[in-house]
């Protein structure tokens, strides 16, 4: 083989090779690494469903142009982190991460995976993000305001309640989420001349008949449960145990009412998972996280569930149910 004839081969294999690495990349489909703090790796509930379905809705067809990598921790918190790592070995292309433990293992995990984060608490008092307008780093996402509705959410009992004086919070003494939302209660409640009472469990011992108790003795008028994954894994039985002892009980999602709870008031907790879509679809297409503002719900929900109330012989007054977003009957 002459020189020139050499060249041409090689030129040609060049051409070859460089193609097809090519086509395996213009192939590679994107994966969105998601993880639940409270359902199973079987069943990804419908928060996972609402992220697919914003997905589907901006044009992208799952399989063909993007895998959700789901993960459920089932409740145990303590599995997080290895999860984490397991998203971060399969070079995800994103993070969704709607935990707030998630995201504190993660922003310290990766400095270079792009992560839309949900989160109830204030994501720049927490650290995760510099600013509101510009996050900085590579987080970005939505900020419920959970916490700032802590207020709301008493007088609202306070109205459906008559004299109101004293509420028992239902919380996971294992997160320091709980902690903070406790406090909010607390500050809200004393503006309002209500005490409150912490009803604590624990999440490698959960009981949770005792807190009931505790709030019963106490002679706790109502009860209001800060949402957890210990909590939130158990809502069907917190709230039949709110029913079987005649608590009018105030929830942080709309969820927990849909299982049986009295009322909730909250930002519709699927809606902000459909609308993390569009960070997904930003980020997909160049967007850099640090330059995408974090947004906030302009809209929340009042959530009544006339079963229960008529359970536990309370009347809710018209003028609450009129302002009503939502009335199961």
């Amino acid at each position: 083989m002459n020189q020139r004839v050499f060249r041409l081969t090689l030129a040609a294999l060049l051409v070859v090779l460089c193609s097809s690495v090519g086509a395996q990349q213009a192939g590679k489909i994107p994966r969105i690494g998601y993880i639940s703090g409270t359902y199973n790796p079987s069943n990804p509930g419908p928060y996972v469903e609402a992220l697919r379905r914003g997905m589907r809705e901006l044009g992208y067809t799952e399989g063909k142009n993007f895998i959700v990598e789901y993960r459920g921790a089932e409740g145990r918190l303590e599995t997080i982190p290895g999860i984490i790592d397991e998203l971060i070995r399969l070079k995800v292309d994103l993070l969704v991460l709607p935990l707030v433990r998630a995201i504190e293992t993660a922003k310290k995990a990766t400095k270079t995976i792009p992560i839309v984060i949900i989160t109830q608490v204030d994501p720049v008092a927490t650290g995760f993000v510099a600013s509101m307008a510009r996050p900085g780093a590579n987080i970005t996402g939505i900020a419920t305001l959970q916490r700032d509705l802590s207020g709301k959410r008493l007088e609202l009992l306070s109205e459906v309640v008559p004299r109101l004086a004293r509420v028992g919070i239902l919380r996971s003494s294992d997160e320091a989420i709980s902690i903070l939302g406790f406090k909010e209660y607390e500050a809200a409640a004393s503006a309002l001349k209500i005490q409150v009472q912490s009803l604590e469990v624990h999440e490698r011992n959960l009981d949770l008949e005792a807190p009931f108790k505790e709030a019963l003795k106490a002679r706790a008028d109502a009860l209001i449960t800060i949402t957890s994954n210990p909590l939130f894994s158990n809502s069907k039985q917190v709230v039949q145990l709110a029913i079987k002892n005649g608590l009018p009980s105030m929830y942080e999602g709309s969820s927990w009412v849909n299982a049986g709870g009295l009322i909730s008031y909250s930002a519709n907790d699927i809606e902000v998972l459909h609308r993390a879509a569009t960070y997904v679809d930003k980020i997909l297409k160049g967007a850099r996280p640090a330059d995408l503002p974090i947004e906030q719900p302009t809209k929340f929900e009042l959530v009544i569930n006339l079963k229960t109330a008529k359970q536990i012989g309370l009347t809710i007054p018209q003028k609450v149910l009129v302002r009503a977003d939502k009335v199961i009957k």
